[in-house]
């Protein structure tokens, strides 16, 4: 989409103090802690692009608060590297560059804005190579510091620890699948049929690159099979975010031209949780 058409969509520039006002009505304040994702697109012309939004954002949160991306790792070995070849996979094991939080790229399919905030003076980024998240503002260290290596979605990660310090979730023009708190759900919830992956990953430790192997929910293809519940059309994620939305939790309003969602992360965790238990023992 051309800039003419983004500035008809969003009837002219969005700036930062547009945005500042925007974010504000929706209900972002000062010292909030906030994981966002975004689909820059969607809000229009942004004047200043990813800057400007992360700017905004921390306008609104001051400095006190903080702000969360996801952000994975954009080079990782596929997890079914050690399927193939042999000789492919002796070049990759010797090869492969480590996982590096300061310099590997957060994954490109996650847009344009964790990459521009984890490069930002000041941000931290967790240690974990495939679940990586990065946090800039007063709780960063609190929220990234230690990420554990194996159930990296579940307690004592950063998504654990979101919902600990009262949280929020924004969804800034993103659709509600890619509400990366659910899989934090998933890791909780007490439900048959729960789908794990191990997988095996480069890291440093003590200056060495090592290969580690790594166990988590399968959150590529799910932790559980939804078809029953959701059919095959739906996204799970986004069922139950809806129906989170329809017992009146969460806001929706408009960030420049985008439509817009707020979440309490504890309790969309805890709705996420209560929704897996019941709709997947049924």
């Amino acid at each position: 989409m051309d800039e003419l058409a983004l500035l008809k969509r969003s009837e002219g520039p969005v700036t930062r103090a547009r945005l500042v006002r925007d974010l504000s009505a929706l209900g972002l304040h000062a010292g909030d802690t906030v994981m966002f994702h975004t689909r820059l697109s969607a809000l229009g012309y942004v004047t200043g692009g990813s800057r400007t939004v992360i700017d905004a954002l921390r306008e609104v949160v001051g400095e006190q608060g903080t702000l969360m991306v996801t952000c994975g790792w954009n080079d990782a070995p596929p997890y079914e590297w050690t399927t193939w070849p042999a000789e492919w996979q002796e070049e990759i094991r010797a090869g492969h560059p480590a996982f590096d939080p300061e310099r590997s790229e957060a994954d490109h399919s996650y847009g344009r804005l964790p990459e521009a905030l984890r490069l930002q003076p000041g941000a931290v980024r967790s240690r974990h190579p495939d679940a990586s998240f990065a946090a800039l503002g007063a709780a960063a260290h609190r929220l990234m510091d230690d990420h554990p290596w194996d159930d990296p979605h579940g307690p004592g990660t950063p998504l654990a620890r979101l919902v600990e310090l009262g949280g929020k979730v924004l969804l800034l023009g993103a659709p509600l699948d890619t509400l990366t708190l659910l899989h934090h759900a998933e890791a909780l919830a007490e439900a048959p049929g729960k789908r794990f992956v191990d997988y095996e990953q480069p890291i440093e430790i003590d200056g060495r690159r090592v290969w580690r192997r790594f166990h988590d929910i399968d959150s590529s293809e799910g932790a559980f099979d939804y078809t029953s519940v959701v059919g095959e059309e739906r996204d799970a994620f986004e069922v139950i975010a809806e129906d989170f939305l329809a017992a009146g939790g969460g806001v929706k309003g408009h960030v420049g031209a985008a439509a817009s969602h707020m979440f309490d992360a504890r309790d969309l965790t805890a709705f996420g949780v209560r929704w897996l238990e019941t709709k997947l023992r049924r």
